[in-house]
């Protein structure tokens, strides 16, 4: 009996030491109820590719893409290109910003240029919600740093002591007779102005530093309050009790065979109801996008270990880049409900079989041959008033509706009134000259109906044949 009791202990010690690997390469579930994760990111090179884009979990492993994988903020200030956002959120959830490089990789710039030679400007969003957006604005971070060449890789973390926000960025820049990257931060309350850039983190020698994190640990964990991972020729973490004190440096990745040179863009995400963290690192050097390292101990470079590649799932687009917010149930479902994978259509018209609706310069008309072809490609949203209606959504201009204003149409970006709502919604009823087709009756000016006159759109009530074949479209992919 003894023998068998020894027996047994060891295959349940066995057990044991296996379950706690596993539970720590691969977290728990959180509770069906519980909310998930929001990742903002952006997806490659061009003009395209260098915009906003959002993707969810449940898990904060397997990855889903919003919107249909197409962007949902489009820069339209100063290269009209971003990279590396970061979400910030006020301490009592009423506002919510974006800060992101402004830098267009491929669109008429190179990364010499950007190196040297390359805005001083971050792009902000702010928002009250989470899914409406201001415009976004340009806000000089590295303009009065000496011989300070860019902004890139911005990030933000509420400061208690300070009672404001820590705005932190990388600026290529000499000082001490030493050009490198480094990176340097001021504090602001409202993302609009900011007080005079300081030197925050400076590597010794040549050595430069361009993307870094912070998160906040709680009670308990490691001997820390905060821990910071940056990309500095490795993956390096360090630790403070105050984030603008003193940091002490922890170690590196390298253990795992995680160095700088294959990762970048370090990104923290606490799972939901457990003592588990995820530090997202870009495989940059293989094109790989993001993978998660997992660990129990933010500051200890030993708690890290790589998962099995089966055991996450970035979703259909590459991520590049981001960050990710841990969602309340209310957030969770606006942003879910505000960007579902609606198709992609076109509208085309009825008598010119050729042509199709497409914006340009943001007046809206009926064209063939559209070029790009994007600009004639919409996404039939439930209506911005409501139930039973529709409002046509620009692929390209994320946030930019169809809307009528004086009987004339314009591709506008919606300021969450409730006259632009109107103004931009419409019910879809049988076509007017063939019921096969569809035709667009005005929500707000109901005797009225979208039709195109000159190949211009305009908002007219119908009473002749002509009109009716003006006011037809099909609703293709």
């Amino acid at each position: 009996m003894s023998a068998l009791r020894a027996r047994l202990a060891a295959i349940l010690l066995v057990a044991c030491l296996l379950f706690s690997g596993q539970a720590l390469i691969t977290p728990q579930s959180a509770a069906a109820a519980d909310p998930g994760y929001l990742m903002v990111h952006f997806t490659g090179d061009g003009s395209t590719g260098q915009q906003m884009y959002l993707s969810h979990s449940t898990d904060g492993l397997h990855w889903n893409d919003l919107n249909g994988g197409g962007m949902v903020l489009r820069s339209t200030v100063g290269t009209k290109g971003v990279r590396d956002p970061a979400f910030v959120k006020s301490p009592d959830g009423s506002k919510y910003w974006i800060v992101a490089t402004d830098l267009c990789i491929g669109c008429g710039q190179n990364w010499d240029s950007a190196v040297n030679n390359a805005s001083r400007n971050l792009v902000v969003w702010e928002s009250t919600d989470l899914v409406t957006w201001s415009q976004p604005w340009l806000l000089n971070v590295a303009g009065a740093i000496p011989d300070g060449r860019n902004a890139w890789a911005p990030e933000a973390i509420w400061d208690p002591e300070t009672n404001d926000y820590v705005l932190y960025w990388a600026t290529n820049a000499t000082l001490n007779g030493v050009l490198k990257h480094r990176i340097y931060y001021a504090r602001t309350s409202d993302f609009r102005t900011i007080t005079t850039p300081q030197v925050y983190i400076d590597r010794p020698g040549t050595q430069n530093i361009i993307d870094t994190q912070i998160v906040e640990v709680p009670a308990g964990v490691g001997s820390y309050r905060y821990v910071r991972a940056s990309g500095d020729g490795q993956i390096t973490l360090e630790g403070s009790n105050s984030i603008l004190g003193t940091w002490t440096n922890l170690g590196n990745l390298s253990g795992i065979g995680l160095t700088g040179s294959q990762v970048e863009g370090p990104m923290w995400m606490k799972f939901n109801g457990t003592g588990k963290w995820a530090l997202y690192l870009d495989q940059y050097a293989s094109g790989g996008g993001y993978m998660p390292v997992l660990t129990t101990d933010p500051s200890n470079p030993a708690a890290y270990q790589k998962p099995a590649s089966t055991s996450y799932n970035m979703g259909g687009t590459k991520k590049r880049h981001g960050w990710i917010l841990n969602l309340t149930a209310a957030e969770e479902s606006r942003v879910l409900a505000r960007w579902p994978n609606t198709a992609v259509n076109r509208l085309q018209s009825y008598n010119f079989q050729d042509r199709y609706v497409r914006h340009a310069n943001f007046d809206v008309r009926i064209d063939p041959n559209v070029s790009p072809v994007d600009d004639s490609r919409f996404r039939l949203r439930p209506g911005l008033t409501g139930s039973g209606t529709v409002s046509f959504e620009s692929v390209n201009f994320p946030g930019y509706f169809l809307r009528h204003s004086n009987y004339d149409f314009q591709l506008v970006y919606n300021d969450g009134s409730s006259q632009f709502a109107a103004d931009a919604t419409f019910r879809r009823v049988a076509g007017l000259a063939d019921s096969t087709w569809s035709s667009f009756q005005s929500y707000n000016h109901p005797d009225r109906y979208i039709r195109h006159y000159a190949y211009e759109l305009r908002l007219d009530p119908i009473t002749t044949a002509t009109g009716r074949s003006d006011a037809t479209f099909r609703v293709t992919s």
